[in-house]
């Protein structure tokens, strides 16, 4: 299951590149967050242009086309690093110290394998849509208003090589974990427990509370 997870940074040349790492992917998934805003104001916009006007937004399933990868891929990376993504760890959670880092760097690598391939076959995908010699640089294009879909095609297997690098460094992490036989790595999400993950809730709950209490006496 999904499940909250903490990472550890320290001095090392590792922790030094996740935090470089993850400052790129924390902007890829504004992007993703922005495409997704933009797709509202556009569904607002075309409603309304229907409603009022008699005359929706010209293209509005192109552009849905158009941003749907963005939405779809531009955040998986960030969400790696964080531990987001849906696992299983039944099994996984019973383990403990070197076994747990042998499985999970079992199961990281074959992720990269995964989208290595799938970086490589996208990116051949790409190129069969990209050409500088036709319109617009594409040979394929949306069926309404005519959008090239070369950029589109392109953000699939960007997204897959910064997810393959994050896969990378947290091999990395494993492996360093393995060799020093550390209970806490740095640079790799440390999947916390249910009762952890309720302790930090309430506590984050209890701040708040606190900060609301102290602004209504300075208020008061």
């Amino acid at each position: 299951m999904a499940g909250h997870a903490s990472i550890l940074s320290d001095d090392s040349a590792l922790s030094r590149i996740d935090r470089a790492l993850f400052r790129v992917e924390t902007v890829l998934a504004l992007i993703g967050g922005l495409a997704v805003f933009s797709l509202m104001l556009l569904a607002v916009v075309s409603v309304g242009g229907r409603n009022f006007f008699n005359q929706p937004l010209r293209g509005y399933v192109d552009w849905i086309e158009q941003a749907m990868p963005l939405i779809a891929f531009i955040g998986v990376a960030y969400c790696q690093r964080l531990g987001g993504h849906i696992r299983m760890d039944i099994a996984i959670a019973r383990l403990k110290g070197r076994a747990l880092w042998t499985a999970e760097f079992a199961s990281t690598l074959v992720m990269l394998v995964l989208m290595i391939l799938l970086a490589w076959g996208s990116w051949a995908h790409f190129e069969r849509s990209f050409d500088f010699g036709a319109p617009m640089w594409s040979r394929d294009s949306s069926l309404d208003i005519r959008l090239p879909l070369w950029p589109a095609k392109l953000l699939a297997p960007v997204a897959f090589a910064v997810l393959s690098l994050r896969l990378a460094l947290q091999l990395w992490g494993y492996g360093r974990a393995i060799v020093t036989g550390t209970d806490a790595p740095v640079a790799v999400p440390l999947i916390e427990d249910a009762s952890t993950v309720a302790a930090n809730e309430a506590a984050t709950v209890s701040g708040f509370e606190d900060e609301m209490r102290d602004a209504g006496g300075r208020n008061g």
